[in-house]
């Protein structure tokens, strides 16, 4: 059995060197971009600090970043914040969109700024997890700006969804753990986005749907793809076909998130989940949660035979690392392993 395992895996390595320019080479990238970074260095603000500067941002303030909302307020509200926690949660970068006046609506600049923020995080080593939520009280994202829509040309439209598909394909192939935390309604574009991502967390009061048929045209951001890969096909043509709303309650009966929460008081019951299990993430070894997620998604949309060579390939990435010697150690010495991603 293992050696038709290792045949299978050669055939199926050679045939993703064609398909997908070489799973092993992406793996070692995966892999040597932490050996290059350097430590993160220490910081004594708190977890819980303002919006500090996201680094490899265009190398700007963010307040220079706050260019790309031309609709922000006069009080220069920040239509995407970024923040990279701090102390015990160091590694977690929280995004949080925060247009109230437009429920979060995906506009072209909104896309714009998150477009620059995930090629920014895709090389930024020190990021560990991404959380996604909502700075607007009952709200995640209400889907794209209707009201921008109705003024654009239909070649306008076309590009503005392309774009907007592209950008949340960035985000489904930021290379760490992303969360999606839904304390409030999360439609059409809002729910493509929070489809995205790894793991989806919701207030047991949210509210989520495609609900593009009713406007005639189809989830255009991954939502035909996502939602069946989710849930199921039969189910997920139901949802898209009749446009309904399902609450976080049942949302996760349906496994469309895995993890429904009581809302509280300060309405961010999922993003405190979402913070949690980011922080049970934060131990592990950055270089086999790179290679982990890359040989998941990869092997997702493959046989299974093929899938087990993209593991065997992913897996040999980390046999050379200082870490899993590092973890070895730590095991023999019974204390906490002290990973530095290399």
């Amino acid at each position: 059995m293992a050696a038709t395992v290792t045949a299978a895996a050669a055939a199926a390595l050679s045939l993703l060197q064609r398909r997908r320019t070489g799973l092993a080479a992406v793996a070692t990238a995966a892999s040597s971009s932490f050996s290059s970074s350097p430590s993160a260095s220490s910081s004594s603000s708190s977890s819980c600090s303002p919006s500090r500067p996201l680094r490899g941002f265009a190398a700007l303030p963010f307040s220079a970043a706050r260019g790309y909302s031309s609709e922000a307020k006069a009080g220069g509200e920040e239509e995407l914040r970024v923040r990279y926690l701090d102390d015990e949660h160091k590694g977690i970068v929280v995004l949080g969109l925060n247009r109230a006046h437009a429920k979060n609506a995906l506009n072209k600049n909104l896309v714009k700024m998150m477009s620059k923020v995930m090629e920014a995080l895709k090389s930024d080593k020190k990021v560990r997890t991404v959380i996604f939520r909502s700075e607007v009280p009952g709200v995640f994202c209400a889907g794209a700006d209707l009201k921008e829509r109705v003024k654009m040309h239909s070649s306008e439209v076309s590009s503005f969804v392309s774009k907007a598909r592209a950008t949340i394909n960035e985000m489904a192939n930021l290379p760490v753990p992303t969360i999606a935390a839904i304390d409030g309604i999360a439609l059409g574009g809002g729910l493509e986005l929070a489809l995205a991502c790894d793991i989806r967390v919701a207030a047991t009061s949210a509210k989520m749907g495609l609900v593009e048929t009713k406007l005639a045209i189809i989830p255009g951001a991954g939502g035909t793809q996502r939602l069946p890969r989710t849930i199921g096909v039969s189910l997920a043509k139901e949802l898209i076909f009749s446009a309904r709303v399902v609450d976080g309650e049942e949302a996760k009966s349906i496994g469309l998130v895995s993890h429904a929460v009581e809302q509280n008081d300060a309405g961010d019951a999922a993003y405190r989940k979402a913070l949690s299990l980011a922080r049970e993430f934060l131990p592990q070894g950055p270089v086999a949660m790179r290679v982990a997620k890359l040989a998941i998604n990869q092997g997702m949309e493959v046989d299974l035979l093929t899938g087990l060579a993209i593991e065997e390939a992913c897996y040999a990435q980390t046999i050379p690392t200082k870490d899993r010697i590092e973890g070895l150690l730590a095991f023999k010495e019974k204390r906490p392993p002290r990973y530095k991603g290399e």
